[in-house]
């Protein structure tokens, strides 16, 4: 069995190294603060004296830092996990970094003979202890299958994204859509309550619906912008623009800032002009396709599966 070099030991390193641990792999760690060691190394872990220690001792080496700028330090710097590393042995990154910064590192790292995946994940500090995760790699294809076991030990979610920093994008694209949610969630809570709604009654209405069970996502997009193809509408345009001018009204009824759903109808309006009303609701994604000169087609997935991800039981 390989031993695991695993540094920074924070909110998700603590627990993602102590699921290494569990599964059998003998670790050596390393972090600024050695105190976070102390459980790892009462369970038998070795300590590192340095990044580079680390890398040096290990067949797989992981780190999990707060950002790029830590990442560069770590991965680069002096007594840095490069200058440790030997022929045959891997570099993963598990910080949510940036994805040119890995691409950069990867030619350095293939001089000395090493492999590197950048591997963000995605599940907060309870999934980091519990072990559910998603892990999104990026990198060579065989190296993510010889060490998808370790990642196995930490994440329930583990799947492989294409080449290097691809996995770092995939995590940038999910949190951005989510932190853009989260913004619209509030705007509509607010304007719910306002309006003499109390927020129980609004939180069980959105997860039973369509948004709840994030059906846009599931199947959705799947059957429309993966395809290329709005028609026939599963919910018109037209009548998408009507619902959300009527919750823009309520928001001038009550005084409540709606910013990101003023300019959400400002963009269904545009769709609109285009003459595109009776089409699906889904097709305003085209002005956002036109606009960053890319396409986003996957037709090969099938919604009626893609579909099957959804419940609707309400305590799942």
């Amino acid at each position: 069995m390989e031993t695991v070099g695993f540094i920074g030991l924070g909110n998700m390193g603590g627990g993602m190294s102590s699921n290494i641990q569990k599964a059998g792999y003998q670790l050596v760690v390393y972090d600024v603060r050695e105190e976070s060691t102390k459980r790892l190394l009462e369970g038998g872990a070795r300590l590192g004296n340095s990044p580079a220690d680390v890398a040096n001792r290990c067949d797989i080496t992981f780190t999990s830092l707060p950002g790029p700028k830590e990442v560069e330090a770590v991965a680069l710097g002096r007594e840095g996990v490069l200058e440790g590393i030997k022929p045959g042995t891997i570099y993963v990154d598990l910080s949510s970094s940036r994805p040119t910064l890995i691409r950069e590192m990867e030619p350095k790292f293939t001089e000395k003979g090493a492999y590197i995946l950048d591997a963000p994940v995605s599940g907060g500090k309870t999934g980091a202890e519990s072990g559910n995760l998603a892990v999104m790699v990026g990198g060579d294809k065989a190296i993510f299958d010889q060490i998808k076991p370790i990642l196995d030990s930490f994440g329930d979610k583990v799947f492989y994204a294409g080449g290097i920093g691809n996995g770092s994008v995939c995590k940038l694209v999910h949190n951005m859509i989510g932190h853009s949610v989260r913004q619209a969630i509030a705007e509509g809570l607010t304007l719910g309550v306002k309006a003499g709604v109390d927020a129980e009654s609004l939180w069980e209405c959105m997860r039973r619906g369509s948004l709840g069970r994030m059906r846009i996502l599931h199947e959705g997009l799947v059957r429309t912008m993966f395809k290329g193809s709005y028609e026939p509408a599963s919910f018109a345009l037209d009548l998408a623009y009507k619902d959300i001018s009527l919750a823009c009204e309520l928001a001038e009824e009550y005084n409540v800032p709606m910013p990101m759903t003023v300019l959400a109808r400002q963009i269904t309006l545009q769709a609109v002009n285009r003459g595109w009303g009776s089409k699906d609701s889904s097709i305003p994604v085209v002005l956002q396709e036109e606009q960053a000169g890319v396409e986003v087609r996957a037709p090969q997935i099938d919604p009626a599966q893609s579909g099957k991800f959804i419940t609707t039981n309400p305590n799942a």
